[in-house]
C-alpha cells in the first residue's frame, strides 16, 4: 500500500476512535514515522483533527446513508475523513476525494471483499444529497449538530453564557489551534525574535509580552527549543505563573506540576529560592525533569511522586511561600487543541472534578506561610470548577482572602476567565488568593 497524506489520516483515526488515543498523541507520532512531506503533513493533520472535531456532524450526514452494518473497522473512520473532505475542503475536487477513498477501501479490505464498492456507493449518495442539518427552532440540537458538539455542552454554554457567546465559543474550538511559543530567556527577547523570523511568519501574542505565534511547523528540532532558550506553551497558560509576586528567594509548591512548563516558568523567577513539583506519577515527574533541565532551571527543582490531597503526610507547617494549584479539570478550554474532549465529558464529570480541585485546595492550604500567595488555576470554562471552587474554598477558609494581580495586557482583577475566542487563545482561569496574618 502506497503511504501518503490520507493513508497516514485514515491510521491515526482508527487509533483515535478505536483505541482510544489522544488525538494530538496520535497524530505527532504518525508524522514523525512517516516520511511525509511538509505539504502532505499539514494535509494529514487537516484531515485528522478536522474529523475529529466535526464527528457529531459528519456522523448525521452519513447515518441514514448507510444501510448495512460496516464489518471492517476502517470503514467508518474512512467515511467520515471522506466526508469531512467533502464538506470543509474546498480546495480538493469531490471526484478525487471518492477517488481515494476507492483507493483506501480497496488497499485495506481483505482479499475478495468488496467494501470499496459500498465506499463509493455511501459517498456518491451523499455528493449527490448534500448537507442536511435539524431545524433551527430546536436550538440546542441544531447548534450540536452545526458545531459537532454534545447537546449538554451546548445547553450549558447557552445556559450560562447566552446565544451569541456560545457560538462564538463553540466556533473557537473548531478553529486551529495556535502555534503559541515562550520566550524563556526574555534577555535576548531581541535576538530570538530575529532568528524566529528567518524560519517563520511570526506575530506577538495579544495577551502577553513573552509569547510568539508561528504560523507553521514543530520549534522542537529547533536550535533554540534545544538551547532551552523557547518553550511551547499557549500564551493563557503562561498567564497563569505571572500572577504571583516573586522576589526570588521563595520556597513554591507546585501541586500539580506535570508536564512541567509552568514549574519551569516558577523557576525562572527564582534566583536562591526553590521550587517543589509533585505529581502522582514518577514517569510524568520525569517529565518535568526533563522539562526543565532543557531550560537550565532543573538546580531549582525538588521532586516528590504524592498525590496533593495526601501533602499533609510529607510535608508540615507553614513552610512554602508561594502555592501554585493547577488543578486537573475537564480541560473545556482546550477543545481546539484536543478535540476529543468533547465526547469524553459529562456534566457529571464537572461535578466530580470540582470536588477534587476544592480537596487540592483544602490540603495544600496549610501549607502556606502567613501573607503568603495561592494561585489557582483551570484550563477548562466551567463554573463548576472555576468560581464555584473559589467561593466555596473562601467559605471553608476565611484566613484567605482574594487579591487583585495584574497580568499581561489584561487589566487588574481578582478572577481571570479567559474564553477561548477571546484571544484566540486556549480557555483558562485564574484566581488568586493571600493568607491572612
Amino acid at each position: 500500500m502506497k503511504i501518503n497524506a490520507r493513508s497516514v489520516a485514515l491510521d491515526t483515526l482508527l487509533k483515535i476512535f478505536k483505541q482510544k488515543s489522544y488525538s494530538n498523541i496520535a497524530l505527532n507520532n504518525a508524522l514523525e514515522k512517516s516520511q511525509l512531506s511538509p505539504i502532505d503533513k499539514a494535509l494529514t493533520t487537516q484531515i485528522v483533527y478536522g474529523t475529529v472535531q466535526y464527528k457529531l456532524y459528519l456522523e448525521y450526514q452519513l447515518k441514514s446513508l448507510v444501510q448495512t452494518k460496516l464489518k471492517e473497522d476502517y470503514l467508518w473512520p474512512l467515511l467520515l475523513m471522506s466526508a469531512y473532505q467533502y464538506f470543509f475542503l474546498d480546495k480538493i475536487p469531490t471526484a478525487s476525494i471518492v477517488d481515494e477513498a476507492n483507493k483506501l477501501a480497496k488497499s485495506y479490505s481483505p482479499k475478495g471483499s468488496q467494501s470499496y464498492r459500498l465506499v463509493n456507493g455511501i459517498l456518491r449518495s451523499l455528493v449527490r444529497r448534500g448537507e442536511i442539518l435539524p431545524e433551527e427552532k430546536d436550538a440546542v440540537k441544531y447548534m450540536s449538530i452545526k458545531y459537532s458538539y454534545p447537546q449538554w455542552l451546548v445547553k450549558y454554554c447557552l445556559d450560562h453564557f447566552g446565544k451569541t457567546k456560545t457560538i462564538s465559543i463553540l466556533q473557537a474550538g473548531n478553529m486551529p489551534s495556535v502555534n503559541s511559543i515562550r520566550i524563556a530567556d526574555m534577555s535576548k527577547k531581541d535576538e530570538i525574535l530575529h532568528k524566529l523570523a528567518t524560519e517563520y511568519k511570526i506575530s506577538i501574542s495579544n495577551l502577553t509580552n513573552h509569547n510568539v505565534n508561528l504560523d507553521h511547523g514543530s520549534i522542537t528540532n529547533s536550535q533554540l527549543f534545544k538551547d532551552g532558550l523557547i518553550t511551547i506553551q499557549d500564551s493563557a497558560a503562561s498567564l497563569v505563573v505571572d500572577a504571583f509576586n516573586f522576589k526570588g528567594d521563595e520556597k513554591v509548591l507546585d501541586a500539580c506540576s506535570a508536564p512541567g512548563g509552568k514549574t519551569a516558568q516558577i523557576a525562572e523567577y527564582l534566583t536562591t529560592g526553590k521550587v517543589f513539583a509533585l505529581d502522582i506519577h514518577q514517569k510524568k515527574l520525569n517529565l518535568v525533569k526533563q522539562t526543565l533541565t532543557r531550560l537550565h532551571q532543573d538546580q531549582k527543582l525538588i521532586m516528590k511522586a504524592l498525590d496533593a490531597r495526601k501533602v499533609n503526610e510529607y510535608f508540615f507547617g507553614q513552610q512554602f511561600d508561594k502555592i501554585l494549584v493547577d488543578a486537573p479539570c475537564s480541560g473545556l478550554g482546550l477543545i481546539r487543541r484536543k478535540p476529543e474532549v468533547r465526547y469524553e465529558k459529562q456534566m457529571e464529570d464537572l461535578k466530580h472534578l470540582s470536588e477534587i480541585q476544592y480537596n487540592i485546595l483544602d490540603h495544600v492550604a496549610g501549607l502556606l506561610a502567613e501573607n503568603g500567595e495561592l494561585v489557582y488555576s483551570t484550563c477548562t470554562i466551567s463554573i463548576e470548577e472555576n468560581e464555584d471552587v473559589v467561593k466555596r474554598f473562601l467559605t471553608n477558609h476565611p484566613d484567605f482572602s482574594l487579591a487583585p494581580f495584574e497580568v499581561g495586557n489584561l487589566s487588574k482583577c481578582k478572577m481571570i476567565k479567559i474564553f477561548p475566542d477571546d484571544y484566540n487563545s486556549d480557555g483558562f482561569f485564574i484566581a488568586k488568593f493571600v493568607k491572612r496574618g
